[in-house]
């Protein structure tokens, strides 16, 4: 696909653009209404084909809950494998929708790792996620970043003192929630491990308060991102964080998605999904 339209995408999700504005630009790089109309379903989410775990999988316990936030309480969805052990816990971060299946669905791959993944709904404050992906977008505009980080530290928090939990808990965020991940790094030091894929770095003079091993997946094609990469390996660099960086030659923002079409890239998205269970493992299990 054309370039320029997954860019326009981006802009779209991210900006965001109200719908009928990306359609219209839209319109205009395909060539004519029926091409761009053409175009969508290659595009837009697509979660019917983002679920790899059913949720009644015999292999694992899954539920939704709420636990106590910084502004009340944040609904979220908990996932591990069946059974009585106590197991580390990973914090699943979403992307610009909010709890979505495809979020759902990651919480239990990680179950089935062998780990206690809890993901919150960030967007809890202001009245959870929508069903519909563009007003999901559009609630995202009115976001209070600083009530969300601190959303998810309490996840932290609620993690350290479930009684199936050993207390060793990493994180791994998308997108947004990639950004959320570098994000917590900072605002909660005590975390063993985190994942951030296609994330926007957090603000330089604060890397120092980092003392988790980081893991950083980038997509190629992803300029709006990768433009902050350089001064964020100098700072980790700098202040003595250890971490990890991949760059996927030739993939998308959201390349993870198997629910984001034509950004969606098998190859990639298994192999960096490999590595960070490998690399929690690493971190987590005794």
């Amino acid at each position: 696909m054309d370039q320029r339209i997954i860019d326009l995408y981006d802009e779209f999700t991210h900006a965001p653009l109200e719908r009928r504005v990306f359609i219209k630009r839209l319109v205009a790089l395909a060539g004519s209404t029926s091409a761009a109309m053409a175009l969508l379903p290659f595009l837009d989410a697509n979660y019917a084909v983002a679920t790899t775990i059913a949720a009644d999988d015999a292999r694992i316990e899954a539920s939704h809950i709420t636990y106590p936030g910084s502004s009340g309480p944040v609904r979220a969805y908990v996932a591990r494998p069946r059974g009585t052990a106590k197991l580390p816990s990973v914090l699943i971060i979403h992307e610009n929708r909010g709890l979505t299946p495809y979020i759902e669905d990651v919480a239990r791959r990680a179950a089935i790792e062998g780990f206690v993944a809890l993901a919150p709904d960030l967007l809890s404050h202001l009245g959870g996620t929508p069903a519909d992906e563009d007003a999901g977008r559009q609630l995202f505009t009115k976001i209070n970043r600083e009530v969300a980080v601190a959303d998810l530290v309490a996840g932290d928090a609620y993690l350290r003192q479930r009684a199936d939990a050993t207390g060793k808990i990493g994180c791994i965020g998308f997108c947004w929630g990639g950004g959320g991940a570098n994000e917590l790094a900072v605002h909660a030091p005590d975390l063993d491990a985190v994942v951030a894929f296609y994330g926007i770095q957090p603000a330089l003079a604060d890397v120092p308060k980092i003392k988790s091993k980081l893991l950083l997946h980038y997509a190629g094609n992803d300029t709006r991102v990768n433009a902050g990469i350089a001064a964020y390996e100098a700072a980790l660099t700098t202040a003595g964080v250890r971490y990890t960086k991949y760059m996927y030659e030739g993939t998308q923002h959201a390349f993870h998605n198997e629910g984001a079409g034509a950004r969606y890239n098998k190859d990639a998205a298994e192999l960096a999904w490999r590595r960070s269970i490998d690399f929690l493992r690493a971190e987590l299990k005794p």
